[in-house]
């Protein structure tokens, strides 16, 4: 399948629309990471919201205080969670664990 061409008013719609989507998963992550928002209620939040459930696992956790890069990866490890995984693909028993490690 051929990549289609977009005219100029296309690609500037494209950019635009990226750009709020861009911002609208760091804002969730910049309220988990200042506490204007918990952990759990920036998962439901992002679960339920198309935009933010395309936010890597390993960015949100790393997004939460006192969680880094080891602390994420074997809490994925724990819960079976791939590296690639994002947050609207988790299963039921993978978020319910996440939410009670978070808290």
């Amino acid at each position: 399948m051929p990549i289609p061409t977009l005219s100029a008013g296309e690609l500037a719609a494209a950019r635009a629309k990226a750009i709020v989507v861009r911002r609208a998963r760091t804002a969730l992550k910049d309220k988990v990471r200042t506490g204007a928002l918990s952990p759990t209620q920036a998962l439901t939040q992002a679960i339920a919201d198309p935009q933010l459930k395309l936010i890597k696992v390993i960015d949100f956790l790393k997004a939460v205080p006192r969680i880094g890069e080891k602390k994420a990866e074997v809490l994925m490890e724990k819960y079976s969670i791939a590296s690639s995984r994002r947050l609207g693909g988790l299963g039921i028993h993978q978020l319910e664990g996440l939410k009670k490690e978070l808290g």
